[in-house]
C-alpha cells in the first residue's frame, strides 16, 4: 500500500506536466459545453435530449465524457510508454510489484477525471443554471463506476498497443468518437441510422445514461450499469493476464 501511494503521487505530478492531456481532460469539455449551450440554448424540446433541457442533458453527458477521456487518452500512453522503455520488466528485480504501477495509474486517472467532472459540474450549474443532482449519492456512485471502468479500459489499451504514439493516436480518435456519438455531441435523434447504431455500441453512451438517471431523479439504468460492470471486470481480467505475460516473458 505504501508503494501504491508513493507511485500514485509521482504519476500525478507527471500527469500535470503534460499540457496536451490536461487540455483534453479538463479544458476541452468546458469549451465544447459552452459552444453547445450557445447553439442549443436552454429550452427543452420533447423531440430530442429525452425531453430535458439541453444544458441538463449535456452536463451529465460531459461528466461521463471526462471520465472516459481520462481513461482512453492519458493512461494508455503512459503504460505503453513504460512498456517501450522496459520499465515493467525492470520491476521484476525490485521490491515493487508491477501491479502497483498499474494501480497507481488507474488511481491517478480517476482522481484527474474527478477534478474535471467537478469543475465542469460547478461551472455548468453556476454559469448555465443546470439542475443540481436529484440523487447525490446515486450520481457519485454512478460516476465512480464510470471512472473506474474507463480507467480499466485504459489500462488494457496500454498493454495491447505497441507504442505510446499509437496509444495517443487511438486515444485522440476515441475522444472525438465518444464526444460526437456518445451523447455529448449532436442529439442522437438527429443522427443518421448508421451513426445512431454506432452510438448504441459505445460504452460512453451507457456511461452518460448511468450518470443521467440519478442526476435527473430517474433512477438507475440497469442496462447501462450492467454494460459498464461487464467492461470493468473484463478489462481488469485481461489486463492482469497481459501484465503477467509482460513480467514473465
Amino acid at each position: 500500500m505504501r508503494a501504491l501511494r508513493a507511485m500514485t503521487w509521482v504519476e500525478l505530478k507527471l500527469f500535470v506536466r503534460e499540457p496536451l492531456t490536461v487540455m483534453f481532460v479538463l479544458v476541452l469539455p468546458l469549451v465544447v459545453l459552452y459552444v453547445l449551450n450557445g447553439v442549443f440554448g436552454s429550452q427543452p424540446d420533447p423531440t430530442v435530449w429525452e425531453g430535458l433541457s439541453p444544458i441538463d442533458f449535456y452536463t451529465s453527458a460531459y461528466v461521463a465524457l471526462v471520465a472516459a477521456t481520462a481513461g482512453v487518452l492519458s493512461l494508455p500512453v503512459h503504460l505503453a510508454g513504460y512498456r517501450e522503455q522496459g520499465v515493467l520488466r525492470r520491476f521484476r528485480a525490485s521490491a515493487v510489484r508491477p501491479a502497483a504501477l498499474v494501480g497507481a495509474h488507474m488511481t491517478v486517472t480517476v482522481v484527474i477525471a474527478t477534478v474535471g467532472a467537478v469543475l465542469l459540474s460547478v461551472l455548468s450549474v453556476v454559469v448555465y443554471d443546470a439542475a443540481l443532482p436529484e440523487d447525490w449519492l446515486g450520481v457519485v456512485a454512478a460516476y465512480l463506476v464510470t471512472a473506474v471502468a474507463f480507467a480499466a479500459l485504459g489500462a488494457l489499451l496500454g498493454f495491447l498497443l505497441p507504442t505510446a504514439r499509437a496509444a495517443q493516436g487511438l486515444g485522440v480518435l476515441l475522444f472525438f468518437v465518444f464526444m460526437m456519438l456518445g451523447g455529448a455531441g449532436p442529439p442522437k435523434e438527429v443522427l443518421p441510422t448508421a451513426l445512431s447504431r454506432v452510438a448504441d455500441g459505445l460504452p460512453v453512451t451507457y456511461a452518460s445514461d448511468l450518470v443521467r438517471g440519478p442526476w435527473m431523479g430517474q433512477g438507475w439504468d440497469g442496462t447501462a450499469l450492467l454494460v459498464l460492470v461487464v467492461m470493468l471486470v473484463a478489462c481488469v481480467g485481461l489486463t492482469a493476464w497481459r501484465l503477467r505475460r509482460e513480467t514473465e516473458g
